[in-house]
């Protein structure tokens, strides 16, 4: 087990004897926005330092609200646009430093399931087709062999052989999910980056759709980074949690320690907003007052303070670090008084 100083560093909260697909250090987004003629442009620190590792066979969930850099943070593990500081290891990559021909490499170790499977998939394109682009262009493959694997590829996620010559708009949500992690898994990825995956499913769909998920997982090794809003899902999928506020990290540690014991008093927010069918689960919602700040102009000292119940003047004045706490990574200046 690893000592509570060890937890300074994220690779302190990797699984012994797991292997480390993903490394993000200081992990930062950020942008420049006009405000109008002759004012000076403003920087918005969609992600701000983050650091966290991704094991094989393991899944990250990203929580926090709207606005809080949970999307900006898939964008930089996908390479859909570069960091603007911080460090980005994978297969002995810095993806944040790597010229276009390292990323070429790297690319089809990282894929990507999206929130809305009616506007992820080509319309005009079948599936057989959409299953094999990404071996047109990544494989050597002949055309025989390229439609073997997507075909084999369709019966691992649920598929009939029938569907391979069919159109998007002929199925369900729940089957046009699936063809987007089918799609996804083509290239045999290291790590799937899942974007909110079931929210726009129903109820009963999303949980087939989940346990797909966790069956490909146990399967093939490969490691989910799963962002979601929905509490509810992330405690049955996740074996680790990071927390997000504003585009810092606020609390990151193992699934169980969290949800049974929130530490920081935005994740004691979160967790107390889950709806729960059992009553002796249930918590005492917390109303936040206000809104997420923007990140055009964030609060000094805590991000959070503005609408914490328990901020002083240190936190309106000092950043807190992310610092090991009874087992995990907490950034509170309060964290012992109020735990």
């Amino acid at each position: 087990m690893s000592r509570l100083s060890d937890l300074q560093s994220p690779l302190a909260q990797a699984a012994p004897g797991t292997p480390v697909l993903l490394e993000a250090k200081n992990l930062s987004r950020h942008y420049s926005v006009s405000q109008g003629w002759l004012k000076p442009k403003a920087v918005a620190r969609a992600l701000d330092g983050v650091s966290f590792v991704l094991q094989a066979g393991r899944t990250l969930a990203v929580v926090g609200e709207s606005g809080c850099g949970k999307s900006t943070l898939a964008r930089q593990i996908t390479m859909i646009e570069p960091p603007t500081g911080g460090q980005l290891w994978m297969n002995g990559v810095d993806i944040a430093a790597a010229d276009r021909a390292a990323l070429k490499k790297v690319r089809p170790l990282v894929q990507m399931v999206f929130q809305n499977p009616y506007a992820s998939l080509n319309p005009r394109k079948k599936v057989g087709a959409m299953l094999e682009e990404p071996l047109v262009i990544n494989t050597q493959l002949t055309t025989a062999g390229r439609a073997e694997r997507a075909r084999a590829m369709m019966a691992k996620v649920g598929l009939r052989p029938e569907h391979y010559g069919r159109y998007p708009h002929m199925f369900s949500g729940g089957q046009r999910q699936r063809i987007a992690i089918a799609r996804a898994l083509m290239l045999d990825p290291k790590v799937i980056v899942a974007d909110e995956p079931v929210s726009a499913l129903d109820v009963s769909i999303q949980a087939q759709v989940l346990n797909l998920l966790m069956d490909l997982q146990q399967e093939s090794g490969v490691a989910y980074l799963f962002i979601s809003h929905n509490l509810a899902v992330v405690e049955l999928i996740a074996d680790d949690v990071l927390v997000m506020y504003l585009g810092k990290a606020v609390e990151h540690g193992a699934k169980a320690a969290i949800f049974s014991r929130p530490l920081h008093p935005y994740t004691k927010a979160l967790l107390a907003s889950t709806p729960r069918i059992d009553p002796a689960q249930r918590q005492q919602k917390i109303m936040l007052p206000g809104e997420l700040p923007s990140p055009l102009a964030p609060p000094p000292g805590c991000a959070f303070n503005t609408r914490c119940p328990h901020a002083i003047d240190r936190c309106r004045a000092e950043v807190p670090a992310l610092l090991p706490f009874e087992g995990r990574l907490v950034a509170c200046h309060r964290v012992a008084e109020i735990s």
